[in-house]
């Protein structure tokens, strides 16, 4: 069996403009001047709270729980606009349902969204029963920590050497890298291909189709080699 665990936000969802609006009002709820994109492109694939901080390290941590309800009540206020309706990107529908069906794959998903948020996205864009292991914000510390994959590994009982970690953020990279699992970057969302290799990204996918390719490549090489080599089968 093999576990292929995916981020959500950047990677399986189009999301940024959501979450890009959504940042920006909270911290004019605050009084504070808003980020710019390309600093809220940098903290993508953390916690909340992470994230905030991380834009504006100087945000009292006592004022830290009442921006993180702003984010998340207005988070659910923009997403009503369908200006800002997060969409799966093209052919992530086709490959989740193909990789679903294969009978040597699990399918998990590891973000720093809500549970509240992931529900969503699942009941949207109807992905029910696709996700054996789902990890969210609400249930572990956040990337780079390892706790996400390990406990979907731990649930599924597939080991970290059997599993690949697809996302967009470095953070996703290190995550995988520090969990002991392989690590595929993907071009279409946060992070640089250089920056995503350097993390730890055994490979970056252009568009989805190379990333089905390269998911195939990875499990033939975890079925046949030694666990250390099938990472270096991707590069």
């Amino acid at each position: 069996m093999h576990l292929i665990l995916f981020d959500c936000d950047g990677t399986l969802a189009d999301s940024f403009g959501l979450i890009s609006e959504t940042m920006r009002r909270t911290f004019r709820l605050s009084g504070f001047e808003p980020p710019v994109e390309a600093a809220i492109h940098a903290v993508i694939g953390l916690s909340l709270g992470e994230a905030i901080q991380r834009l504006r390290p100087s945000v009292d941590p006592a004022d830290l729980p009442a921006m993180v309800e702003d984010y998340r009540t207005s988070f659910r206020s923009i997403r009503e606009d369908q200006a800002f309706r997060e969409t799966l990107f093209s052919g992530i529908p086709e490959l989740l349902s193909r990789l679903h069906a294969e009978p040597s794959i699990q399918i998990g998903m590891v973000t720093g969204k809500t549970r509240r948020g992931v529900d969503a996205v699942v009941a949207t864009h109807e992905l029910d029963g696709v996700f054996s292991a789902i990890r969210t914000a609400d249930d572990c510390p956040s990337k780079p920590h390892p706790a996400m994959v390990l406990e979907c590994c731990a649930e599924t009982g597939i080991p970290p050497e059997r599993t690949i970690v697809i996302g967009d953020a470095i953070f996703d990279m290190a995550m995988a890298r520090n969990a002991g699992a392989a690590g595929l970057g993907v071009a279409w969302g946060a992070g640089s291909g250089p920056d995503l290799i350097e993390a730890g990204a055994a490979a970056i996918a252009a568009d989805v189709a190379e990333l089905g390719g390269l998911i195939d490549r990875w499990i033939a090489a975890a079925a046949n080699a030694e666990p250390e080599r099938t990472s270096a089968v991707l590069s």
